[in-house]
């Protein structure tokens, strides 16, 4: 079976940190637009952290739902003071994420050579259709795969058992590519190959003893090794 790519979609093709310059714009009211990057850091790594607890505590909601309660905590822990309409629209942003700047062209280079992808998240089939469509790469995956699906988060191995399922593939033909560590552990774990997209050049991978099969620094890098 040829080799099949399930995209990551939060942090690996959508950029999280694409609210900034939103919420700079808010915190400007305030006289403190320079705790944007803060702002949007801590409602990132909280909006993960409830995933996981929830994951471990078998309370799954959707993941948007994390994202809402995320951002409730960070304006709390922040003393930012938002207003229930900033925060339905900053909710909204979250929904209009841009891609990274070279998607669209790395997914068209491996789509050339042949690679089948697919976007796999722990957002709802909805959420992730509407931020691909947005960002103009939908039309470059065969299939969105959802985590709602199974009513469970990422890393739990039943999530990446189900992607194969869906895919109708063997671990050794199924590749994660993510920029999140803990995604990249849990697919190798559970017997796929996994690529680690290193954003951030100072990010180590946590020392667990399971490593990525190939680490880059973009897509575009990424292409340039599978396509």
């Amino acid at each position: 079976m040829a080799m099949i790519l399930a995209f990551d979609v939060y942090g690996t093709l959508i950029d999280t940190h694409g609210v900034v310059a939103e919420l700079e714009q808010r915190l400007a009211e305030q006289d403190r637009s320079e705790l944007a990057p803060e702002f949007s850091r801590r409602w990132r790594d909280k909006q993960l952290e409830y995933s996981f607890r929830r994951g471990l505590m078998g309370a799954y909601v959707d993941f948007s739902r994390c994202t809402r309660e995320a951002l409730e905590f960070t304006d709390r822990a922040l003393q930012t003071r938002f207003s229930e309409t900033d925060k339905e629209h900053l909710m909204g942003i979250y929904a209009r994420l841009p891609a990274f700047p070279e998607a669209s062209a790395a997914l068209d280079r491996l789509a050339e050579a042949g690679v089948s992808c697919v976007a796999f998240s722990n957002g709802s089939r909805e959420a992730v259709e509407g931020l691909l469509e947005q960002a103009a790469i939908r039309d470059r995956f065969d299939d969105v795969v959802s985590v709602d699906e199974i009513k469970r988060f990422k890393p739990d191995p039943a999530v990446y058992a189900h992607l194969r399922y869906r895919l109708e593939s063997e671990p050794g033909d199924t590749w994660l590519i993510s920029s999140n560590a803990f995604d990249v552990i849990g697919a190798r774990h559970a017997g796929l190959h996994a690529a680690w997209v290193r954003r951030s050049p100072d990010a180590p991978f946590d020392p667990w003893g399971i490593d990525p099969d190939l680490t880059v620094a973009d897509l575009d890098a990424l292409a340039e090794r599978l396509a």
